[in-house]
């Protein structure tokens, strides 16, 4: 069974983390989308809530599950028999750090392979830092995220 890891902080997920997942799924038998803990990133959501957004917007994606991470992610992904970690790039400026996260797993363990991916066109400026930004400033967030995200987002941004 093809099984790879999806993995990011997803804080929150949005549509071309969607977009990238959907292509994921059509490639692979099984996906964990994969909820890394970063406090470093200071998130807006616990990683129990992001996977809580998360759910209602994979129900079409039998293939797919959500867990949650910390550590090394190739460790995450031996752990869980997985031979792939898929990516996304949205533009060049991604492929730089994308690239050398990508060489560094395979040093740390050389049998998982990364695959990146590219949402979208629609989706290539969107970014979840964007996204948050927006929803602080009382934007519409509704072309970026799905309603549940949306609606979660603004009451976040409301009680901060």
């Amino acid at each position: 069974m093809r099984h790879c890891i999806y993995p990011g902080t997803f804080d929150p997920i949005t549509y071309g983390h969607l977009d990238v997942l959907s292509r994921a799924a059509k490639l692979f038998d099984r996906v964990t989308l994969a909820v890394a803990h970063n406090p470093g990133k200071s998130p807006m959501f616990t990683p129990d809530e992001r996977v809580e957004l998360i759910m209602p917007n994979i129900a079409e994606h039998t293939n797919v599950e959500v867990t949650t991470f910390s550590g090394l992610l190739v460790d995450f992904a031996v752990a869980n028999d997985a031979g792939a970690i898929i990516r996304g790039l949205r533009a060049l400026s991604d492929f730089e750090f994308e690239f050398n996260m990508a060489l560094m797993n395979r040093h740390l363990n050389g049998t998982i392979e990364t695959i990146f991916v590219m949402p979208a066109e629609a989706y290539s400026y969107t970014s979840s830092h964007l996204t948050k930004q927006v929803a602080r400033y009382g934007g519409d967030v509704s072309k970026f995220v799905p309603p549940n995200v949306a609606a979660a987002l603004t009451q976040a941004a409301q009680s901060s």
